[in-house]
């Protein structure tokens, strides 16, 4: 995909992220396209964090994917930096065509200039294709994950 960029995001990529979270049965019930407000504030605290990079593929001037990568310097396994793939999300039109798989391997790759021993992502129990997906590239299923709404 030679007309494929990977690109740091901007504000004007906020209508076309938001888009692409709430394109599935769980990213409906829980994102807001239609007001932009708390995906604003957001972003402008993510901009000033250095240890944040928000991503996104563009294609012919449109934004097809996204991703968050975030670095998190830790003690632990000897005093290992990891990094943590979030929010990844590929436009309809593009699904299929690979744009994921380049996604993840900027991340790895990323990750690897970083400084980062491990890179870590989560996905909903319920997304069985995303986990195949991550399996494909290489990810295992090596922890159980929790959350507390607060």
């Amino acid at each position: 995909m030679t007309d494929l960029i990977i690109r740091p995001a901007a504000p004007a990529d906020l209508p076309a992220i938001v888009a692409m979270l709430a394109d599935d049965p769980l990213g409906a019930t829980r994102e807001s396209p239609d007001d932009l407000t708390p995906y604003q504030d957001a972003f402008a605290r993510l901009a000033t964090d250095p240890q944040q990079h928000v991503m996104v593929a563009e294609r012919a001037g449109r934004t097809v994917g996204t991703l968050q990568l975030t670095v998190i310097p830790g003690l632990s396994r000897r005093g290992s930096t990891r990094t943590i793939i979030e929010g990844v999300r590929i436009d309809a039109t593009e699904r299929g065509s690979g744009l994921g798989t380049e996604l993840i391997q900027w991340a790895i790759d990323k990750s690897r200039d970083l400084g980062a021993d491990l890179v870590q992502l989560t996905s909903d129990a319920t997304r069985t294709d995303a986990h195949r997906f991550y399996e494909r590239l290489g990810f295992s299923a090596s922890h159980l994950g929790f959350k507390l709404a607060l």
